[in-house]
C-alpha cells in the first residue's frame, strides 16, 4: 500500500493536571512516532508537544480535569491537544528578550508546517501539523565528541 492510499493511523492519551504530565505526554508521541516509523525530526515534534501541554496544564486544565493528546497520521502528522478550560489563544506575542514566559507558540509556529486553535465543549483544542512519511524516524541525537 502506498502513502497515498494508506488509511489513517489514530492514537489518543489522557493526562491529569499534574506536572509529570508533559514528560509523559513526551513519552508517549516518541513511542508512537517509533511504532508508526515516522520521518521526521524528533526533537522539533517532541518540543511542540511539550510546549503544547505546558501550554495546556497551565492555562487550559482547571483543577480536577485533565488534558488530551491526540495523534493522527495519514497524510500529515497532526498532534493535538485539548484541554477543558477557558481561555483563547490568540496569534503568539514577541516576548521582551528576558521574558521568562511567551515563547511556546512562537517555537511551535517555527517547528511545524501548520498550527492552529479550534473550538470544544467546554475547552479548545491547540494542534499543529507536520509533514509526514514512512520509512524511519530520523532523531537528533547528541553528537559525541572524541579527543585524538
Amino acid at each position: 500500500m502506498n502513502e497515498t492510499t494508506r488509511p489513517a493511523s489514530f492514537r489518543e492519551a489522557f493526562y491529569r493536571r499534574e506536572r509529570r504530565s508533559v514528560p509523559l505526554a513526551r513519552q508517549f508521541v516518541r513511542e508512537v512516532l517509533i511504532d508508526w516509523a515516522c520521518e521526521l525530526d524528533l526533537g522539533d515534534v517532541l518540543l511542540c508537544v511539550s510546549e503544547l501541554a505546558t501550554n495546556a496544564l497551565v492555562h487550559g486544565v482547571p483543577p480536577g480535569r485533565g488534558f488530551r493528546v491526540q495523534l493522527t497520521w495519514g497524510e500529515v502528522l497532526r498532534i493535538e491537544v485539548h484541554d477543558s478550560g477557558g481561555g483563547a489563544v490568540g496569534e503568539p506575542a514577541h516576548p521582551a528578550p528576558l521574558a521568562e514566559y511567551g515563547r511556546g507558540l512562537v517555537l511551535v509556529g517555527a517547528l511545524a508546517d501548520a498550527w492552529g486553535v479550534g473550538e470544544r465543549d467546554p475547552g479548545k483544542v491547540v494542534w499543529c501539523d507536520f509533514a509526514a512519511s514512512a520509512s524511519k524516524l530520523v532523531t537528533t541525537a547528541p553528537r559525541a565528541h572524541h579527543l585524538p
